[in-house]
């Protein structure tokens, strides 16, 4: 009989297999992203510390009022463009991406196209 694919199952595989292979120093930290259906998130990560350095979301209260829909490509641009805003306030440049099993198109996609061009290099 044939068993349904389950999707979530199948990312947090892909964001492991991913994860086992890349991780973020001290000079270049790990810029991470989570998708909701209502939402985005990204955060910049310092994994030999376990230190959240810069993070930036469509439930912070300065971006929330930008953003009319949080879960669509325009809000993840929004994502973009301030994490990197805030981690060069904060002396990072340079970054590593961790798409967390997610198929980079969409908003992923235009999250991480936004951060290179506000000036984030991966």
């Amino acid at each position: 009989m044939y068993k349904r694919v389950n999707r979530k199952e199948a990312r947090e595989k892909r964001h492991l297999r991913i994860r086992s292979k890349i991780s973020g120093t001290t000079a270049r930290p790990r810029l991470c992203i989570y998708r909701s259906l209502e939402n985005m998130f990204a955060q910049i990560v310092d994994d030999t510390t376990g230190n959240t350095l810069v993070s930036a979301s469509t439930i912070d209260k300065q971006i929330k009022a930008d953003v009319q829909n949080g879960g669509n490509i325009d809000a993840a641009k929004l994502i973009g463009k301030k994490i990197a805003e805030r981690a060069i306030a904060k002396g990072i440049k340079s970054v590593v991406f961790d798409r967390s099993g997610y198929i980079f198109t969409g908003r992923v996609e235009a999250l991480a196209t936004a951060a290179r061009e506000s000036g984030l290099e991966f």
